[in-house]
Formats: structure tokens, C-alpha cells, sequence
């Protein structure tokens, strides 16, 4: 009798546990399942509930992954690069840091100068492209 009885309660505290782990990471995998952008956020503030025993750390958790957050992501990069065509870069030209400036050094005004008439025969035709160049030369 007591032998079953400490087989009995060893299993019943591994489904206790069982039960406890799967019902922590519940807001984790409902993130999971739904491709939510916040999924890194959600799991963070799962193991966070985990160590401290903080319990609101878990219902934030779980509140996120519920909420479906809108991606902004899209539209900024189609404003970015409206912006980009607007100002004559090439698509994606406008993230890159030149050389001159990649120090955190502010440009002068020559070298800014420099950096629009450089970015300007990148994406010119070839015959603009030969105009301004001879006319930096002869500059």
C-alpha cells in the first residue's frame, strides 16, 4: 500500500509539473502559432514570469500575444522608398553611410556637394552621366 501510494504521488507531481510548464508557456505558443511580430517579446516575458515568480510578467505576456499588432514596417519602407525615387537615389540608396561620413564627422558643404553630384552619375543615364562628369572635371 504505501508503495503505490509514492507511485501515485510521484506521477501525479509530473503531471503537475507537466501541466504547470504547459500552462506557462501557453501565451509563447499562441504567439508561435499566430506569426505575431511581438513573439521575441512574448517569450522573454514568459521566462521573466518563470524566474521571478512575478505572475504579471505573464499576464502582459499573454495579453500581447492575444493582440495582433499592426505591421508598420511595410508601409514605412514604401514611403522610403517613394522618398528615395523623389530625391533621384536608386532604390535602397538612401540607408547606405558614405566614406567621409561614416566616422560620425559632419560634412562640409564641399563634400555633401561631392556625395549629391556622385549619387547623381550612379543613377543617370550613361549620356547625363558623361555630362556631369566632364563637367566636375572641368570644375
Amino acid at each position: 500500500m504505501l508503495i503505490g501510494t509514492g507511485i501515485f504521488l510521484a506521477i501525479a507531481m509530473l503531471a503537475f509539473g507537466l501541466l504547470f510548464l504547459r500552462l506557462h508557456t501557453l501565451p509563447e505558443r499562441m504567439a508561435h502559432r499566430g506569426h505575431k511580430l511581438q513573439f521575441e517579446i512574448v517569450a522573454v516575458l514568459g521566462l521573466l514570469a518563470l524566474f521571478t515568480q512575478m505572475h504579471i510578467f505573464w499576464m502582459v505576456g499573454l495579453l500581447l500575444a492575444l493582440i495582433d499588432l499592426p505591421d508598420f514596417t511595410g508601409p514605412l519602407r514604401r514611403i522610403a522608398g517613394s522618398a528615395e525615387m523623389v530625391a533621384g537615389l536608386k532604390p535602397g540608396g538612401g540607408d547606405t553611410i558614405g566614406e567621409e561620413d561614416a566616422a560620425g564627422q559632419p560634412l562640409g558643404h564641399d563634400a555633401v556637394k561631392e556625395q549629391a553630384e556622385r549619387n547623381a552619375t550612379e543613377i543617370a543615364p550613361p549620356q547625363r552621366a558623361a555630362e556631369i562628369a566632364r563637367a566636375r572635371h572641368e570644375a
